[in-house]
């Protein structure tokens, strides 16, 4: 299943519109990230890369009685020119086996694709990052096999748990072992 962005209006460059869109976007950001620092979600953590708040890391715990039980996951968010109403494209810097997570770090959830008339996509303007972390992290524990992006995987899930989680454990490094983007 392949992802699709939307560029709306605010993501042509150089005019007051986009100012204003990117100022409105980094205002949201901050608010979502005092949010997610004044009222920590156990389990999930998101903040900007850098001086650029449309840039973030995020990390998620692997939730219990899954695959991804006691393993930590990075994430990366880059955040359009529209947000919120766009989605954020959100990859796995985490080398993940999953049924819903290509091997580029690609996922395949309905909340990460542009929603709106006539868009099969579920996202919505009062969508969050910590929302979206939160479903990405559900995601783990309850794969969509109907709509997979690693079909094997999405075949071991409903056959063989122990060689999924053997493949889960094979493919995983923890954070300090990925190399950040320069």
């Amino acid at each position: 299943m392949s992802q699709t962005h939307s560029t709306g209006q605010g993501a042509k460059s150089g005019g007051p519109a986009n100012a204003a869109a990117s100022g409105n976007v980094v205002k949201r950001l901050q608010s979502e990230l005092m949010t997610l620092m004044t009222q920590p979600t156990a389990g999930i953590s998101a903040f900007p890369a850098g001086s650029d708040m449309t840039k973030w890391n995020a990390t998620i715990a692997g939730p219990a009685d899954t695959p991804y039980a006691n393993l930590t996951l990075k994430l990366t968010l880059s955040y359009p020119s529209n947000y919120p109403y766009a989605p954020p494209e959100v990859l796995f810097k985490s080398p993940i086996y999953h049924p819903n997570v290509d091997f580029a770090g690609r996922i395949c959830l309905d909340i990460l694709k542009p929603g709106g008339a006539g868009k099969e996509g579920a996202w919505s303007a009062v969508l969050n990052t910590q929302t979206v972390l939160l479903s990405i992290q559900s995601l783990l524990g309850e794969p969509n096999n109907a709509s997979p992006l690693n079909g094997e995987a999405a075949l071991l899930w409903d056959s063989d748990k122990s060689e999924f989680k053997r493949k889960v454990d094979a493919r995983h490094l923890e954070p300090a072992e990925i190399e950040d983007d320069a």
